[in-house]
């Protein structure tokens, strides 16, 4: 598993207890985004 993966997996696991909102506010929701838009990339450049 990659940084970047590892990354994504930590913040959607925030995302979903509700931690996100408190810690980094919309910060959180932007390094998401680019964190599962990187996963879906890497994912999709495997398959084919």
């Amino acid at each position: 598993m990659g940084l970047l993966e590892l990354l994504a997996l930590i913040l959607v696991i925030a995302w979903i207890a509700g931690f996100s909102f408190n810690i980094a506010g919309p910060l959180i929701h932007i390094l998401l985004v680019l964190a599962i838009i990187t996963f879906l990339l890497r994912f999709i450049r495997r398959q084919v």
